[in-house]
């Protein structure tokens, strides 16, 4: 997919600074071509001091540089929300909630279907948003301030320092799951709507509770028609024994 001709202007423009043009030009998640032959070598981490993608195995050169985790989510490049908002100013981008992490797509994503039934859409591409938002990408965002202003210096932060997470912590993998962050509908862009997480919580809470009622019903005086009374089963003794006289 094409990025506007604005976006893809040089280094030397004031428009876009290298890191950032190159963030979203960049195709992550493949192969390195330096440590082809190793394990686990997908470039998933941008150096913004660099301007370059690299894989866990390139990072020793670059231990003091800002670095940035890439993620992937339905195939598609996402950052945290708390590593986009160090770098730039991404107020009304839509977000997601997936694995616990608040995340945001790095560029606009191809339509295969004209929005319909939605009121809200992305300024710069159309897709169907969820309200308040304004933006499905960082690269609308970015695209949308460009034609309008022409500049990006004002919605820019300096940032010096910019890490990775704790090893382990997080592989910077998705799941394909995830919902709206604050909405929890997850209509989808055909307008079809999927079983929701407060539906499964409904299922689950209903189960439980036929569950319970059966435990009960077992305690109480409610008995199968035939069996004995209680007080039958606990009188059930047997008598004193009793000999014949003697004679």
């Amino acid at each position: 997919m094409g990025f506007d001709l604005q976006v893809q202007s040089s280094s030397s423009s004031p428009n876009l600074p290298a890191w950032l043009e190159t963030l979203l030009s960049e195709k992550f998640y493949e192969p390195c071509g330096i440590h082809h032959d190793v394990k686990k070598n997908e470039k998933n981490i941008f150096c913004l001091d660099c301007c370059v993608a690299l894989c866990p195995h390139c990072l020793t050169p670059h231990g003091s540089h800002r670095l940035l985790q890439i993620r992937r989510y339905v195939y598609h490049d996402v950052i945290r929300v708390g590593d986009a908002e160090k770098l730039m100013d991404c107020s009304y981008v839509q977000s997601y909630i997936t694995n616990s992490a608040k995340v945001v797509f790095l560029n606009q994503r191809e339509q295969t279907r004209a929005c319909r039934n939605t009121s809200n859409t992305c300024i710069s591409c159309r897709r169907g948003l969820q309200d308040p938002y304004l933006f499905c990408s960082i690269f609308c965002k970015i695209n949308h301030i460009l034609t309008s202003e022409g500049m990006m210096s004002e919605y820019l932060y300096d940032c010096e320092v910019l890490t990775l997470p704790e090893p382990g912590f997080d592989d910077g993998l998705m799941t394909p799951y995830s919902v709206l962050d604050p909405f929890v509908s997850l209509r989808t862009s055909s307008g079809s709507s999927s079983t929701g997480a407060g539906d499964c919580r409904t299922i689950i809470s209903t189960a439980t509770t036929e569950i319970v009622k059966k435990k009960r019903s077992s305690k109480s005086g409610v008995r199968p028609v035939g069996s004995p009374s209680p007080e039958l089963v606990v009188n059930r003794r047997k008598g004193l024994p009793r000999r014949s006289p003697f004679q």
